[in-house]
């Protein structure tokens, strides 16, 4: 079993993006910063007080139309507006979605927001403290014979760094109950996405008590389109290091500002 987390940029470098998801084997893949806008295909613009960034307009339909064997699920942090080609305004949902392959079976779902909580942003989208929702799955996988129970957030971004502040306690301390929630005794558990955290965050003690080990550590997750000197990211942590096949930060393709990270468990 195959399991995939990637922070997709929205979509921002599509076509490296679309040719690597022709040829992706991955049984459960991850995605943050996933785009849905409703009735809109082909590109968009985002704007907030610090960027602007080209965007797919509904990255989730891009994604499910090159893995149609993949269940897709969709969880929206919040929403806002974006233009079209045409500089036509609309409104857009931004989030997480999970893609799990036919063979296994969706057996739990939960969604729950580590920070925050659902905002149309009306007037704007704000550059930092936006609400962020994380997507679980229980899934069985029949070849293993075992429940794995994967759990894909995009954490809080914060202007001022990634540091440990008190809101990303808060976030650890949610993000904790979610994992409790959706796993049961004897699952496998995953855990994946983009953190927005360093290496030493208390979080990682706090994913500790629930007997989660980091697999990144001090590992560089991003791609040569990220120019900021902290390369520090994304992250990915299991209940079980021996269940642990292999496991690659994705150095190529470059597909986003990102590197995707591989997980395959033993079966």
């Amino acid at each position: 079993m195959q399991i995939i987390s990637l922070n997709a940029w929205g979509g921002a470098m599509f076509d490296e993006l679309a040719r690597w998801l022709d040829g992706c084997e991955a049984d459960v893949l991850c995605l943050q910063e996933v785009t849905h806008t409703p009735a809109l295909h082909g590109w968009t613009r985002f704007d907030d007080a610090e960027r602007s960034l080209p965007q797919r307009a509904n990255l989730l339909a891009d994604v499910r139309s090159r893995l149609p064997r993949h269940q897709g699920l969709f969880a929206a942090s919040d929403s806002g507006p974006v233009q079209d080609q045409d500089r036509r305004a609309h409104r857009q949902d931004f989030g997480v979605a999970t893609f799990v392959a036919e063979p296994l079976s969706v057996v739990g779902l939960r969604t729950a927001f580590v920070h925050g909580g659902y905002v149309d942003h009306r007037d704007g989208w704000p550059s930092d403290g936006r609400p962020r929702a994380a997507l679980a799955v229980r899934v069985f996988d029949p070849e293993a014979r075992r429940f794995v129970s994967v759990v894909n957030l995009h954490g809080l971004r914060d202007a001022r760094g990634k540091a440990d502040t008190p809101a990303r306690r808060a976030q650890a301390e949610r993000l904790a109950e979610l994992v409790g929630g959706v796993r049961e005794n004897g699952d496998l558990t995953v855990v994946c996405g983009d953190l927005n955290l360093l290496p030493g965050s208390e979080t990682f003690q706090v994913l500790a008590g629930l007997g989660l080990v980091d697999l990144v550590r001090e590992g560089d997750t991003r791609t040569s389109r990220y120019l900021k000197p902290v390369r520090h990211a994304s992250y990915l942590l299991v209940s079980d290091p021996a269940a642990v096949k292999r496991f690659e930060i994705m150095t190529a393709p470059e597909v986003s500002d990102h590197r995707a990270l591989v997980l395959d468990l033993r079966p």
